[in-house]
């Protein structure tokens, strides 16, 4: 990579990144593209550089989200374990993320419920796609998870994890890696196979 491409690229983390910390602080509708550039330590100019409109800027922040998710969801998984001991690394990892990146979860929360997830119902991160929605179905299709439509098991799966991280971050608890590792554990019993030992 070029300092000039090296450059552009931290310009345009910087906007996302900017627009995450805003909107966590003060929703869509309050985090205007002046407000963005000036956190982001651009001219109010650059930021047209990299988003044609605010609206393109959330679609791409989303992918932007998706991906960063996506990536520490499946951290060091090992298909030579167990597909048990990877869906719990697979919850934890997701639940330590949001810990960790509140913006990142309040943004997913905004987004979800927001028309934008409407209006760009196609615009999705291809790493979450091609890893994360298929490390799932794998354990439906080969009878370690019991047999489900991923769109009814995603939400149980997601929505267990979110609410944990939102305990934790509401400072009602403090969940260390063992506990949230004990969380997992009961999420994986509800959802395993009949007879699925340990995959």
């Amino acid at each position: 990579m070029n300092v000039q491409l090296e450059n552009q690229t931290c310009k345009k983390t910087a906007i996302l990144e900017s627009t995450l910390i805003l909107i966590k602080e003060h929703g869509f509708h309050g985090t205007p593209m002046s407000q963005i550039a000036k956190n982001a330590g651009v001219a109010a100019g650059t930021i047209y550089h990299y988003f044609d409109s605010k609206d393109e800027l959330i679609k791409e922040l989303y992918v932007y989200v998706k991906d960063r998710l996506a990536a520490a969801t499946l951290k060091d998984d090992n298909e030579k374990q167990p597909y048990r001991d990877r869906f719990i690394d697979f919850w934890v990892n997701q639940c330590s993320f949001f810990i960790k990146h509140e913006a990142f979860l309040y943004f997913l929360e905004q987004y979800i419920n927001s028309p934008y997830a409407k209006h760009f119902a196609m615009s999705e991160s291809k790493l979450f796609n091609s890893k994360v929605k298929p490390f799932i179905q794998y354990g439906i299709d080969n009878g370690m998870i019991r047999k489900m439509d991923y769109e009814l098991l995603g939400p149980i799966v997601h929505g267990s994890i979110v609410a944990a991280a939102k305990f934790h971050l509401s400072g009602r608890h403090d969940f260390t890696i063992d506990r949230l590792h004990g969380m997992a554990e009961v999420i994986w019993d509800g959802i395993k196979e009949q007879g699925e030992l340990r995959g």
